[in-house]
């Protein structure tokens, strides 16, 4: 197999790859044709049948499959000796991780056993003049992003939050599998996974939202946030956040949007007292139709907002309330994915 590839890290949990593997393979592919090079998605786990098809439908050359009951569940010490012993066989030029709970944990582990570089939380990866992989990292609280490199070390390694990157659609390719030898037995004395619990879904996922309402600090408090999720129930749309707004417990981690959280791209995005900095609109200025409300007449948001609303969110939640509501009583409009 050829050196100096560009290899995506396609993680999976219980036999499902989650979709910032699919995002990321649509990236290399594109960094891929550009510099002549392929691509490789790395996939760990045990009885993986059947996955390798759909990453090579997005973008892969080649599939590499490692299969042990050691690497199913997730083990950190495991995943990090079989991806270091397939680095140093393969020599990749870049591997790319989500910036997951999963990915921020594996790859700094991998990078620092390979002694290389490691830009966190990207949102962006070109090529410069040279050849070399620009990773574009949002610094400062977002106002300014910084273009990182690694000339001297190699594999140039990346994280990128879900959503960041569009997923391209998958297409008719052939590729080829290739199996990584576990020649060792793995290392199991770290932490063991003893029991999973899955918590139910409770509300719609965020991500996956064709309507988002956010909040942030100007909605202060969790009386005001009832509000929120009143007027997404209604439009059947999930609740979002911004940092203050989970740091203060109204909402949670999970909710959050923007720069450390998910990126949105609803086709209506409601933002309640929401100021607007760089790294909250990092995460949701895809959005097809932005209304923004805020006492601020000067508040950033309104820069990328479609509807600018002056005033307070208290006054104007529960008529604005009321008026969907008769609207759907009486049938004038429906919403897409509705919930009563």
């Amino acid at each position: 197999m050829e050196k100096n590839q560009i290899w995506v890290f396609a993680e999976q949990r219980g036999g499902v790859l989650h979709v910032v593997g699919l995002e990321l393979l649509g990236k290399a592919r594109e960094l891929a044709d550009a510099a002549k090079k392929s691509v490789a998605a790395v996939l760990l786990g045990d009885k993986l049948a059947g996955l390798a098809d759909r990453l090579m439908a997005h973008g892969a050359d080649v599939v590499l499959v490692a299969e042990d009951d050691l690497l199913e569940p997730y083990q950190l010490l495991p995943y990090t000796a079989v991806l270091a012993r397939a680095c140093r066989e393969y020599e990749p030029d870049i591997f790319l991780f989500g910036a997951t709970s999963l990915g921020m944990e594996l790859a700094p582990r991998l990078a620092a056993r390979l002694a290389t570089g490691l830009a966190a939380h990207c949102i962006d990866l070109k090529f410069d003049a040279e050849g070399e992989l620009l990773q574009m990292v949002p610094g400062w609280g977002g106002g300014v992003v910084a273009a990182v490199r690694c000339p001297k070390h190699r594999p140039q390694m990346a994280t990128v939050m879900p959503g960041v990157l569009k997923k391209c659609e998958p297409a008719r390719r052939s590729g080829e599998v290739k199996r990584l030898t576990v020649v060792d037995r793995l290392d199991g004395s770290g932490p063991q996974v003893l029991e999973i619990y899955r918590e139910a879904l409770r509300e719609r996922p965020l991500a996956a939202a064709e309507v988002v309402v956010a909040g942030g600090w100007g909605v202060g408090g969790k009386e005001g946030w009832s509000l929120l999720e009143e007027l997404a129930r209604i439009l059947g749309g999930a609740v979002g956040a911004t940092r203050p707004a989970v740091d203060e417990g109204w909402a949670k981690e999970e909710q959050m949007i923007g720069q450390s959280g998910k990126t949105v791209r609803p086709r209506l995005y409601v933002g309640v007292g929401i100021s607007g900095m760089p790294h909250h609109v990092v995460g949701m200025e895809d959005s097809a139709f932005v209304v923004a409300i805020n006492q601020d007449p000067q508040a950033p948001i309104f820069e990328v907002a479609d509807v600018v609303i002056v005033g307070d969110y208290r006054e104007i939640l529960p008529p604005l309330r009321e008026a969907l509501r008769a609207k759907l009583e009486s049938g004038q409009f429906g919403v897409r994915g509705q919930s009563s």
